[in-house]
């Protein structure tokens, strides 16, 4: 396995506040991982340390083998890992097809909006309606749409699912094994375990700041009441 991204030792803090304590996992290139755990766990911090946005850090981030821990977010996105966070961020006065062309192309390989559109028929009917026209479930798609131009090939997806109807549950994740048929690395915050296990080659589990399980696909039908264990508030 060609390896996309591991960390390593990383640690993190909000002001005096650790919220990272030796997070520890490796993505294989064209892989979909995710990390499962309950809400304040560490997993929006870790997406956040590995773009950059956390600045007060320590460990490796080793992105196709170069650290970028200490690097600024643009750098960040300009060497290939695009991040569609959880609260979404969409321009709500654009259309959305403003939304998509938006942000710069910083590598090859991005999307098409042709081929972006193919993947999100339900914005293809929209792309002339504001974002404030949008449903919960369009806003997340355009989310994660606009992000595919980019060039990117690591998608850091916070919580894709959360609060959406089961309709459009089932196409994000139909969008999200398409992108890994056309070889994107993804990265996947999840608490829908249901959502995360048809995806996943692998789920790492949480808990304070670290991983403390590491739970394969062929493993989870076995593994079931240890995740529950986890997971449950």
């Amino acid at each position: 396995m060609t390896s996309a991204l591991e960390i390593a030792e990383l640690h993190g803090w909000y002001g005096d506040s650790k919220a990272l304590h030796g997070m520890e996992f490796e993505i294989g290139r064209g892989e979909v991982v995710t990390l499962l755990g309950r809400n304040g766990a560490g997993k929006t911090t870790t997406l956040r340390a590995i773009m950059g946005l956390l600045r007060k850090k320590s460990g490796q981030i080793r992105f196709r083998g170069e650290d970028i821990a200490g690097r600024m977010p643009e750098y960040v996105a300009r060497r290939g890992i695009a991040y569609c966070p959880e609260e979404r961020g969409i321009f709500s006065s654009l259309t959305v097809e403003e939304n998509l062309l938006l942000p710069p192309v910083v590598a090859e390989g991005g999307l098409p909006l042709a081929d972006i559109l193919d993947l999100f028929p339900n914005l293809a009917e929209r792309r002339a309606s504001q974002g404030t026209k949008l449903s919960g479930g369009e806003q997340q798609m355009l989310a994660i749409a606009r992000i595919l131009r980019t060039g990117a090939t690591l998608l850091l997806l916070d919580e894709p699912t959360e609060g959406l109807a089961p309709v459009i549950v089932r196409q994000i994740g139909t969008v999200i094994a398409r992108l890994k048929e056309r070889g994107f690395t993804v990265l996947l915050v999840e608490q829908n375990f249901r959502f995360a296990a048809r995806l996943a080659d692998r789920h790492y589990i949480v808990e304070h700041g670290r991983v403390v399980d590491r739970i394969a696909a062929n493993d989870v039908a076995g593994s079931l009441d240890r995740i529950e264990a986890y997971l449950k508030v």
